[in-house]
């Protein structure tokens, strides 16, 4: 049985979450041929200014382009 934790900065809505463990479910699925119910996903939320991109934190790089 799979299991795929997706580590994200929060912010997504229920409904943007809800379609990514629908994505990920189903890739799996396909790619390992795994039954999709044995396939097990789980999304972690991490704050925006507790993850970077190139040493930036994310909640700096969305407010720059919300400008």
């Amino acid at each position: 049985m799979p299991y795929v934790n997706v580590t994200i900065a929060a912010g997504r809505t229920a409904e943007a979450k809800k379609k990514l463990l629908e994505s990920v479910s189903q890739a799996v699925h396909e790619s390992i041929d795994a039954p999709l119910e044995s396939v097990r996903v789980w999304i972690t939320e991490v704050p925006a200014e507790d993850m970077s991109i190139g040493g930036v934190p994310i909640s700096v790089l969305r407010t720059k382009a919300s400008r």
